[in-house]
């Protein structure tokens, strides 16, 4: 292994969420009368900290979404997750396979902790981390294309940025990467390569990736 850390964004990475929550959040949105598509939702808020559907819907409306938009959300994302979340395959084998080599991982999410542990404990994934390797843009105050939450992790995990690999599926997580000075290794699996531009590394098959990442450089 040529990285010293692996840091999995959550969402389209590690448990299957996206197209559950874009659904979601496009109806709510469109509820609220802010009409959104999936398409809209996928395009604009993928990979995004919610502070960010706040801020696109004042800019473009000029009205604020509700005080308790978030709570909201949540519980819907949640009782959809307790339904119908699985695991990304291949997930849980690069996990095992990371921890059998000794290799540092942890997840750095724009979602809060709390999804982020509804998510592992309902896919099983809750087996491979401890809270010392769970970070959200919560930590940080500042949700991706910053790059203060792939900083923070390394920085917690006491890695060299230059020292970390990424695994993004998102073009905002890996804008944050790249801000970040770390090498991104995208994920295409719902993502067109094309909006990954900036990543080191594409692959569509999770069952791909510890074969890139002993390869890289």
């Amino acid at each position: 292994m040529r990285y010293d850390l692996v840091i999995f964004d959550n969402d389209g990475v590690l448990v299957d969420s996206e197209p559950i929550s874009n659904r979601l959040l496009a109806g709510f949105l469109t509820e609220l009368g802010h009409p959104t598509t999936y398409e809209d939702s996928l395009r604009d808020y993928m990979g995004a900290a919610l502070h960010r559907v706040h801020d696109l819907v004042l800019e473009r409306t000029g009205r604020r979404l509700p005080e308790d938009f978030d709570d909201a959300f949540h519980q819907r994302v949640f009782a959809a997750f307790e339904r119908d979340l699985e695991p990304v395959p291949g997930a849980a084998e690069v996990l095992g396979k990371l921890a059998a080599d000794g290799v540092a991982y942890c997840v750095a999410s724009s979602g809060s902790h709390e999804r982020i542990r509804v998510g592992h404990r309902r896919t099983g994934l809750d087996r491979w981390f401890d809270d010392g390797r769970i970070f959200s843009a919560e930590d940080v105050g500042r949700g991706k294309p910053a790059p203060d939450l792939f900083l923070h992790a390394a920085a917690r995990m006491g890695v060299a940025p230059d020292r970390c690999a990424v695994v993004e599926d998102s073009a905002l997580g890996v804008r944050a990467a790249v801000a970040a000075g770390m090498d991104v290794f995208g994920f295409t699996a719902m993502t067109p390569p094309a909006v990954l531009d900036g990543a080191s590394r594409l692959f569509a098959d999770m069952g791909e990736l510890t074969g890139l990442l002993a390869g890289a450089r």
